[in-house]
């Protein structure tokens, strides 16, 4: 009953999420001298993470496409930046707020774990 509950699997869903954009702003943020390098963002994690009412999804309640999916399975995509005049188009202003945001985002998946296990851990009689 309690292997499977769909609050766990979303707040691992999010870390990996967050996981994998702080990989590509790091990558981004690395390649910003770099001529012709096209800044990379992944998909916001609302556009991936859709319960089964939603989406249709499978009879487990959750969405194949991003659970149990690898981090190479993200979509990565243009952040859609003007380029500089050598073609790039890596704004370090917009990845430090990139970065922030997904600071903010894996604290808010780690947030969810604890409170859920703090719940299930009063519901079963423990502190």
């Amino acid at each position: 009953m309690f292997e499977n509950l769909e609050i766990f699997r979303m707040a691992q869903a999010l870390a990996t999420h967050a996981g994998a954009r702080q990989s590509v702003v790091a990558q981004n943020i690395a390649n910003a001298d770099t001529p012709g390098y096209k800044a990379l963002d992944v998909a916001p994690f609302e556009d991936l993470y859709q319960p089964a009412t939603r989406s249709g999804g499978s009879a487990s309640g959750r969405n194949d496409m991003f659970f149990g999916a690898s981090v190479a399975k993200i979509s990565f995509e243009p952040d859609g930046s003007p380029a500089s005049p050598n073609g790039n188009s890596v704004s370090l202003e917009n990845e430090m707020v990139k970065a922030v945001d997904v600071k903010r985002q894996h604290d808010q998946a780690l947030a969810i774990y604890k409170s859920s296990m703090t719940i299930l851990r009063a519901s079963i009689g423990r502190r």
